[in-house]
């Protein structure tokens, strides 16, 4: 893949939920939400501080990370659907 995010923004693959409940119900496709789930895929290079110096990203690709329901934009590179997000939008690694 030859695509690599700017500044402060990762590229990211959902990880996909589990096909069954606890109880052992299967869910089918239709009630099934998007997972707020991924893996880092490619980070940029970081943010800038007003004085030019780099803010290092707190990501690395390979990581598995929780995200915001609605966060990113949905983009297809390659065929595959991924997301761009902001760090920020980034709640926690796993």
């Amino acid at each position: 893949m030859a695509f690599t995010p700017l500044h402060d923004r990762v590229l990211v693959r959902r990880i996909e939920s589990d096909e069954k409940t606890s109880g052992g119900l299967i869910i089918p496709d239709s009630a099934k939400e998007k997972p707020a789930e991924g893996e880092i895929v490619s980070v940029g290079e970081g943010a800038r501080k007003d004085s030019g110096e780099l803010i290092a990203m707190s990501v690395k690709a390979g990581d598995k990370v929780l995200f915001g329901k609605w966060s990113g934009t949905e983009v297809k590179i390659d065929g595959e659907e991924l997301l761009i997000m902001k760090e920020s939008d980034i709640l926690g690694i796993m």
